[in-house]
């Protein structure tokens, strides 16, 4: 029968029951002789008992008070459209889903899927409770995994009935879209990727997009934000979903790891980062953390607190770790480095040994820099933030400008000789005496250079002598 809901083996179903022949109906089988039976109005005008009415019953009784029921249910659905639809059973099964994520997880007696991690420090092993009683305690995400089979398009409609309940965290929410994009998201994508499955990746990443918890962020992580930011450059998300990607990870950027960053560029771009991307990420940031310390500096005077600190040189060690990395381009120009690099303040790198790598990487991988470039570029560094180890390293690189080895040698002298007094002092002293021409630091550099590394290296073996002596 042409048209007919469920092929053969529901109308099989249907005629089986017309001649008092045993009928098993179960997950699999029931939305198509449900549908079939709607066809061939086998309805209580007919004949009282019918099947229609028989197959209701075993949906109330028995598929929407199951859970893994009522998903296997969901996922036939899609086959039998638009008559799953018309006859509510999608409807129907999405909110007995919905309404099943909702229950204390204390009161939970049915079976479920979890192969991940807890998303949460468990207190319990915390409290040294036997593993017995770790395994028989159910997690808030213990539902998250079994509707990850769902298609994208049911997935969508039951994650916003759970939402639209109020009643779940949004840290669960997070955790239930991020182990959904692991389970259908690739590691890795090329160009090689047909057009069919690019569009197929586009929407399920927008889909994944407009059902982020609207707490500004808090209940993903970074990590995974930047992770659909990555997708969304490679398939071309539209522009109002990376938006609100890119809005959302300028409020928790300090929490990202280097690799996170790791955006590829796209065409016209001829670099191997986004680093305009980043760039932009990096402003909207700092703008925001501008706002909320100077609101405040109003109520509590002009006091920065320890943990927008902290905050505030996590996120230097990010920047700095990001521009050691994109510095191995010889397509970044200088003046994306340099724009990148003062983005933060001077109070994000109390210590500049990270900057000072990324420098370095840089004139390595881009020999054909001008004599004025190198100054440019080494110009964002200040050589008495460097730790002894970087100075040391930094007074013997031949790709840094002679000048600064010189400031190097100097402040690495006057730090070992006078303590951190002095070196204020003569900083002062130092940087009153720049006036001075390139030809004429050319003519005295040199010696000065050799100079110093004398008086280093005699330092040094002080201090060694000094350790023999007190080993003795």
């Amino acid at each position: 029968m042409v048209g007919f809901p469920g092929g053969p083996k529901a109308f099989e179903i249907c005629a089986k029951f017309c001649y008092g022949m045993i009928v098993t109906l179960n997950a699999y089988n029931v939305v198509a002789a449900r549908c079939a039976a709607e066809y061939l109005e086998m309805t209580e005008d007919v004949d009282r008992g019918n099947l229609i009415f028989k197959i209701e019953v075993f949906l109330n009784s028995s598929i929407f008070r199951s859970w893994k029921d009522s998903i296997i249910v969901l996922q036939t659905t899609k086959s039998l459209l638009p008559w799953s639809e018309d006859l509510k059973i999608v409807g129907r099964c999405i909110d007995s889903i919905a309404s099943k994520t909702s229950v204390d997880p204390a009161s939970i007696t049915w079976s479920y899927t979890y192969n991940r991690k807890l998303s949460v420090p468990d207190k319990i092993v915390e409290e040294g409770i036997n593993f017995r009683e770790k395994i028989e305690s159910v997690p808030k995400d213990w539902w998250v995994e079994d509707i990850c089979e769902l298609d994208i398009d049911l997935y969508k409609r039951v994650m916003i009935t759970v939402k639209s309940k109020g009643r779940m965290d949004g840290k669960v929410i997070g955790e239930a879209l991020k182990t959904y994009a692991v389970r259908w998201l690739p590691d890795s994508f090329d160009d090689s990727v047909s057009d069919a499955l690019t569009c197929r990746y586009k929407y399920l990443v927008e889909t994944l997009i407009c059902l982020l918890p609207p707490d500004k962020g808090v209940g993903c992580s970074c990590s995974f934000l930047l992770k659909l930011l990555k997708f969304s450059v490679l398939v071309g998300v539209n522009d109002s979903p990376r938006e609100d990607l890119v809005k959302r990870i300028s409020l928790k950027l300090h929490e990202a790891s280097v690799k996170d960053l790791l955006v590829p560029a796209r065409p016209p771009q001829n670099t191997l980062y986004d680093v305009e991307l980043i760039q932009c990420i990096v402003n909207r940031y700092m703008m925001h953390e501008k706002y909320n310390q100077d609101e405040k500096n109003k109520a509590n005077g002009d006091f920065i607190l320890g943990h927008e600190h902290v905050t505030l040189m996590n996120l230097g060690k990010l920047i700095d770790g990001y521009l050691a990395e994109i510095a191995h381009d010889t397509n970044l120009t200088i003046s994306s480095f340099i724009d990148l690099s003062q983005s933060i303040p001077d109070s994000a790198r109390p210590i500049q040994d990270g900057l000072y790598k990324a420098i370095d990487i840089y004139l390595k991988e881009h020999l054909s820099l001008t004599k004025a470039e190198k100054k440019k570029i080494c110009g964002l560094m200040d050589v008495k933030k460097l730790t002894m180890d970087a100075s040391m390293h930094a007074a013997q690189n031949e790709r840094l400008p002679l000048r600064v080895v010189v400031q190097v040698l100097f402040f690495e002298q006057v730090r070992a000789a006078s303590g951190v007094q002095a070196l204020n002092n003569n900083a002062r002293d130092t940087s009153n005496s720049t006036t001075n021409t390139d030809e004429e630091w050319e003519k005295t550099a040199a010696d000065d250079n050799k100079s110093l590394k004398k008086q280093m290296s005699r330092m040094k073996i002080k201090d060694e002598d000094f350790g023999k002596t007190e080993n003795c």
